[in-house]
């Protein structure tokens, strides 16, 4: 098995290709052993010493370190993942949560504003930010301010505050004069 390996615009994350799909839909993520819980291969990497963080998209994983080098990190997680595709184990022990967007809000006179904002992030932003090993997701619209949460790679990158106000944002104001600011959802 090759898996090829792709640095991204945060310096602490790594994009690992295995070639094949990771995820036939949604992403899941885990930022601590708690939410690994429900990926033998979250919990596998999450237990790796000097890594904070994982995402699975659909042909990629995203892992973030908290310490040392990649030039030491890089062979264990390469090897953690082969081990993984060669179990044959499934990637989730349960269908859940993170797979599906949920918590959404918006007032209901907003909701053409809304499926707009949906229909730009999902076209023109989120193949772009695949691209750097993350993912974004709609999480609200309040008062023309759109709130997106940043995932994976995007999650804590330096570059992350500069996309939303000036690519984001710049986008989502030049096809919908409602939309005021974009702003990064925490929760």
């Amino acid at each position: 098995m090759f898996i090829q390996t792709e640095v991204t615009p945060n310096p602490a994350t790594l994009k690992f290709l295995p070639g094949r799909a990771v995820m036939e839909e949604g992403t899941f993520e885990a930022r601590d052993a708690a939410e690994a819980e429900r990926s033998p291969l979250a919990k596998a990497l999450m237990g790796l010493p000097g890594v904070g963080g994982v995402f699975f998209a659909n042909d990629f994983i995203s892992v973030t370190k908290t310490e040392g080098e990649w030039q030491h990190l890089r062979p264990a997680v390469l090897g953690v993942v082969t081990e993984f595709y060669l179990s044959g184990a499934p990637l989730l022990e349960t269908v859940g949560a993170d797979a599906v967007t949920t918590g959404e809000f918006f007032e209901a006179k907003d909701a053409e504003t809304v499926e707009a904002i949906k229909e730009l992030i999902e076209t023109r932003v989120r193949p772009a930010v695949a691209g750097d090993g993350g993912d974004i997701i709609f999480k609200g619209f309040r008062e023309g301010i759109v709130y997106l949460k940043m995932k994976g790679a995007c999650s804590g990158c330096p570059s992350s505050t500069a996309t939303l106000r000036h690519g984001i944002e710049n986008l989502l104001k030049h096809f919908l004069p409602d939309v005021q600011a974009v702003e990064a959802f925490e929760g």
